[in-house]
C-alpha cells in the first residue's frame, strides 16, 4: 500500500478508536461512507459472522444473505489469514 493510502487508513483506524460511543461512530460513519458502502460493510459483517459460525454452506449462506458466492469467498478467504487471537475476538464478539 503506497504510503498516502496508509496515513490515510491509520488516520481512519485512529478516529474510530478515539470516537468511542457507537453513536459517535455511527454518526461518523454515515458522514464517510455512502449509503452503498454502509450496507456492503454491514453485509460483509454478517459474511464473517457466519462463515465463523459454521452453521451453513457458502451458497446457503450467499442465498440467505443474497449475496454472490464471489463475496462469500471473499470473505472465507481473508479469515484463512488472521490469527487465532483475533478469531477467537471476533466469535466472541459475533455471537
Amino acid at each position: 500500500m503506497p504510503h498516502s493510502e496508509n496515513t490515510g487508513w491509520q488516520t481512519f483506524v485512529h478516529l474510530l478508536d478515539e470516537l468511542g460511543t457507537d453513536q459517535d461512530i455511527n454518526r461518523c460513519m454515515k458522514l464517510l461512507l455512502t449509503h452503498e458502502e454502509q450496507y456492503d460493510m454491514g453485509k460483509r459483517i454478517l459474511i464473517i459472522k457466519h462463515l465463523l459460525a459454521n452453521d451453513c454452506t457458502q451458497r446457503e449462506l450467499a442465498k440467505k444473505l443474497n449475496v454472490s458466492i464471489a463475496k462469500i469467498t471473499r470473505g472465507s478467504n481473508a479469515l484463512k489469514t488472521i490469527d487465532p487471537g483475533l478469531r477467537s475476538l471476533l466469535l466472541k464478539m459475533l455471537e
